[in-house]
């Protein structure tokens, strides 16, 4: 059964990119355009990993690894941060607050799908 995988970010461009590359490689893919609709739509269905935009309108990508961290329900689920926020201080928040993984865009879709492999067998 395909891995099922929950992608999030404000750019429509960026999420079809992320979307038809994960699908390619032969993943369930649902998007959402911001941590707020991403929280609304994990509640409602199980993910086997997070790809998560950090600056994102209504509720940014920190602020919703937070939460879905402070919930035992989601707090094992895997998250990559995917993003143009390159900064040591902004990798090191996100690891501190739970992220398993962290890539900078620009990014080639083979190193995106070489990473959530990663992430889900390890």
């Amino acid at each position: 059964m395909p891995k099922k995988i929950l992608a999030v970010d404000d750019s429509p461009s960026v999420r079809k990119l992320v979307e038809f590359s994960l699908k390619r490689g032969g993943f369930l893919v649902t998007t959402a355009q911001d941590g707020q609709e991403a929280l609304d739509i994990i509640v409602r269905d199980t993910f086997d990993a997070v790809i998560l935009d950090v600056n994102m309108p209504r509720l940014d990508g920190f602020e919703f690894l937070r939460r879905i961290r402070a919930n035992e329900s989601y707090a094992s689920i895997p998250v990559v941060m995917l993003t143009t926020e390159g900064h040591d201080v902004d990798k090191e928040r996100a690891r501190d607050l739970g992220a398993t993984a962290y890539l900078v865009k620009p990014f080639k879709p083979t190193m995106l799908l070489e990473l959530i492999n990663e992430v889900l067998s390890g």
